[in-house]
């Protein structure tokens, strides 16, 4: 039975405008098999999940650097929810800190990762948390 790659939504909620981190968090997903699609920068939570539902994605990435991922996550987590989506891992990468992830993983998110995080580490949880679908994709 064939599986299809890991489908991987980058996104870049907020009025942030760095995205280097978020870009090679992408290629290394790309370079690992993965299929990636990355939404570019000042994102709304709205367009976020919208393109998550239109590209049927196995999961999705957010990087944010600005602080705002207390009030830019929930409103996704809920966008996700009103549209079936909750079973889809919610990782978020950037500048973080500690004392929110306990509050971060309580409203979904899968996985927080920090400055500095081996992509190897980031690869191996996304491949971790999807369980492989059939391919039923159309070419």
């Amino acid at each position: 039975m064939d599986v299809h790659p890991i489908r991987v939504l980058v996104a870049k909620p907020g009025l942030d405008g760095h995205d280097r981190g978020a870009k090679v968090v992408a290629r290394a997903l790309r370079d690992a098999g993965m299929e990636v699609i990355y939404t570019g920068l000042r994102q709304t939570p709205e367009m976020i999940v919208e393109a998550a539902l239109q590209e049927d994605v196995d999961v999705i990435g957010l990087s944010i650097l600005s602080g705002a991922h207390l009030s830019l996550t929930p409103r996704i987590m809920e966008l996700m929810a009103e549209n079936d989506m909750v079973d889809v891992p919610v990782f978020l990468g950037g500048i973080i800190p500690h004392d929110d992830v306990p509050a971060l993983k309580e409203m979904g998110i899968t996985g927080v990762f920090g400055p500095g995080t081996n992509t190897e580490t980031i690869i191996s949880s996304i491949r971790e948390s999807v369980v492989a679908k059939p391919a039923d994709r159309e070419s």
